[in-house]
């Protein structure tokens, strides 16, 4: 690997096997940068400590256990780290009128809430060294909406907000933030988001028959998929900026509906992206 590298240490959260947050921290191990791994069951942390890595059980939602996980970690680094991956996250699947209100509260509890949490935890650091980077996953559905993915839409468009304002928040600091809206990418997301729709009353909804679709397979899938290693290859090249830009857009589909957004009107845009 570039001997040019700065070697730099990162939290990324979510790294259970097949994710984004996985391959990134192997991509990021693998060119020598010290990378913390976290994930909220043991048996992924006992694998991961098995692979060589210096993992950590954290369940975002615990405030204790991101507070144990931290402290851990500042005694490794002389009480400093330079940057943060809030990768974790997950999808409620479902039309939004047949989500039960505590679904939606759930998806915001790991998507917003504990991102906010972590990364209030985290500036406390890099204030007091007057430096860091700090990577929120985003998403092309923070950009535009598509149906079946409502409480997960709604998440990730309260991320953008939250981003918007803290990168405002944090002018005239050595401290960056960057979202990465992420498009279709390989990983266990969609199949974990599948099993969510064990929430919804199937069969008294008038979507039974698109529930029915999307279990089998049959949904339309949204095309330009791309490999988790796309991802990783952005956060090292934010690692590596003096400037990271506050916004990456990742897979072609992203780049696509952030133009179609801007150059259609609403009711164009609805038909589009209703088609998936």
């Amino acid at each position: 690997m570039a001997s040019s590298i700065k070697k730099q240490s990162i939290l990324i959260t979510g790294c259970s096997e097949g994710g984004i947050g996985y391959e990134t921290a192997k991509y990021l191990k693998a060119l020598g940068h010290d990378v913390f791994a976290s994930a909220r069951k043991q048996e992924e942390v006992d694998r991961l400590q098995s692979e060589g890595f210096d993992a950590y059980l954290m369940d975002v939602r615990n405030e204790k256990e991101i507070e144990i996980t931290l402290a851990q970690i500042l005694k490794k680094t002389n009480n400093t780290l330079d940057a943060l991956f809030n990768n974790a996250g997950f999808g409620q699947a479902g039309a939004l009128e047949d989500i039960p209100t505590q679904y939606l509260k759930e998806q915001f509890e790991t998507n917003v809430f504990a991102l906010h949490y972590l990364t209030r935890a985290v500036l406390k650091i890099m204030r007091k060294q007057d430096s860091g980077k700090i990577i929120q996953h985003g998403s092309v559905l923070g950009l535009v909406s598509m149906k079946y993915k409502g409480a997960y839409n709604a998440s990730k468009y309260a991320v953008e907000g939250m981003v918007d304002t803290m990168r405002q928040e944090l002018i005239g600091s050595n401290i960056s933030m960057s979202v990465l809206n992420t498009g279709p990418v390989t990983s266990n997301f969609r199949k974990n988001a599948l099993k969510s729709i064990k929430n919804i009353d199937i069969e008294n909804s008038v979507h039974s028959m698109e529930y029915q679709k999307i279990i089998v397979g049959q949904h339309k899938k949204v095309p330009f998929n791309k490999e988790a290693i796309c991802v990783a290859k952005v956060v090292e090249k934010i690692l590596n900026a003096k400037r990271p830009k506050p916004r990456y857009s990742i897979t072609f589909f992203t780049t696509l509906a952030m133009v179609l957004k801007r150059l259609l009107s609403t009711r164009w845009l609805d038909r589009i992206f209703s088609r998936f």
